[in-house]
């Protein structure tokens, strides 16, 4: 899918079927990454105002700038040594317009918070509070 981008509707349907392949499949990662979409021929602003200020462009630009947002899983075949089933790589990706930015975000947070809804709670280690307990427990057979 090099070079091609989902509607922001087809990116969330997408989301959602790799959020929940991760959960059927018991383990593995989704990777969510965003950043500014720039093109190739924008026109950087002159020689002075970069040493000023080397990120000048981000806080005054032209226009708003569309922001690219990624979502892929882990491919857990090139990790040596696993016994997991290979699972394809998958890549999705939108850009999403400035004027529409407020409901995507607002989508994208129920996406991540639906996706995140079979996640368990992490176990502590028993360690740590067994050697809490022993310190507390010699102290008091000193005294």
């Amino acid at each position: 899918m090099a070079g091609e981008h989902l509607t922001n509707d087809e990116f969330f349907k997408q989301l959602a079927n790799l959020f929940e392949l991760n959960r059927t499949k018991g383990h593995g990662s989704v990777y969510l990454t965003q950043k500014r979409f720039t093109y190739r021929n924008v026109q950087l602003p002159s020689a002075d105002k970069m040493i000023e200020d080397p990120l000048w462009d981000t806080y005054h630009p032209e226009q708003p700038v569309p922001v690219l947002i990624r979502a892929s899983n882990n491919d857990s075949s090139k990790r040596a040594g696993t016994e997991r089933k290979s699972v394809e790589k998958i890549k999705i990706s939108t850009v999403v317009q400035p004027d529409q930015i407020e409901e995507f975000y607002a989508r994208y947070a129920e996406a991540c918070k639906a996706g995140m809804s079979g996640l368990k709670k992490r176990d502590r280690k028993k360690g740590k509070k067994d050697k809490k307990k022993k310190k507390g427990a010699s102290a008091e057979t000193k005294v």
